[in-house]
């Protein structure tokens, strides 16, 4: 039966009220009890009874988890807040455009307004839209548990295909991303056959601070071109505190292929998109160092 006809095996639907009694209810109920915030990832894995739950614990009725914010040296976003909403956010848009570029080509619109931004990297899975953005710009992930707070950063989150650092007794709160200086300069661009319907066949980020010709500061973050999201770190410290130019580009684009473990499957093959982070991640560090991206 094909899935879209398939109903939700049956469970108990539990809406608790604050952070704590999530945390304690998953806490009391181990791998029975699965977290619900969007849903565009659960409820298909329900049906496809790829997971199983006795319990679905709704974060939905939570107040604040929704809010986008900043401090004046980061902006927080919660883990309640839709993939949308950061593509409209007047604060996201300001501050950190390559997010809103990341968001604004993640799956269909039905689905960035209902699924989570927040959500979208828990779900691990190695093609996830925003993960090379936040690793450009090395947000970091907070984690409420029953030994309290604890702050991940990206790079060290994602532990495998869908799998992360976070535990089966703890919510992930909230992504904080640092803001970067307002000279720096990103871009996320995606390779798919249908834009933002499909999954990124290669997920490409940059994001640079340069002064007169010379950058400062750059990252590179790939997606679905290994097991997790990964960084370019050769690649970066090449280009760092030297004057850009073409071949240099060319020769860092290089570079980051060697980051790269990707499979084969109906998609792309593992040589396929191999060649392709060379062109998107020369692409994306054309328009970002030479051209000047957003």
């Amino acid at each position: 039966m094909p899935l879209f006809y398939r109903r939700l095996p049956r469970f108990e639907y539990v809406s608790p009220g604050t952070v704590d009694e999530a945390i304690a209810f998953i806490s009391g109920h181990g791998e029975d009890a699965k977290l619900l915030a969007g849903g565009t990832d659960l409820v298909p894995q329900l049906k496809g009874r790829e997971v199983k739950a006795r319990y679905v614990v709704d974060l939905k009725a939570i107040p604040g988890l929704d809010a986008v914010s900043s401090n004046g040296t980061s902006v927080t976003i919660g883990a309640l807040a839709t993939i949308s909403t950061i593509a409209r956010s007047p604060l996201v848009n300001e501050r950190l455009p390559l997010l809103v570029q990341a968001a604004s080509v993640m799956a269909s619109p039905q689905v960035r307004n209902r699924g989570t931004f927040v959500g979208n990297i828990c779900s691990a899975v190695p093609s996830a839209d925003s993960a090379p953005g936040l690793l450009a710009l090395e947000a970091r992930v907070h984690l409420l548990g029953p030994g309290g707070e604890r702050i991940v950063a990206i790079d060290r989150f994602f532990t495998g295909p869908r799998t992360t650092v976070v535990a089966r007794d703890e919510v992930a709160l909230a992504i904080e991303v640092p803001l970067p200086p307002a000279v720096s300069r990103g871009v996320y661009l995606k390779l798919s056959p249908r834009h933002s319907m499909d999954l990124a066949v290669v997920g490409v980020a940059v994001h640079a601070v340069c002064d007169n010709g010379v950058c400062t500061r750059v990252r590179i973050g790939l997606g679905a071109v290994a097991p997790t999201p990964v960084r370019a770190p050769v690649a970066e410290s090449l280009l760092e505190g030297r004057a850009i130019t073409p071949e240099l580009v060319d020769e860092a684009a290089r570079h980051s292929v060697t980051q790269c473990s990707p499979i084969d499957d109906h998609r792309a093959s593992q040589e396929y998109r191999c060649d392709m982070v060379y062109v998107m991640t020369r692409r994306a560090l054309t328009q970002v160092l030479l051209e000047g991206g957003k």
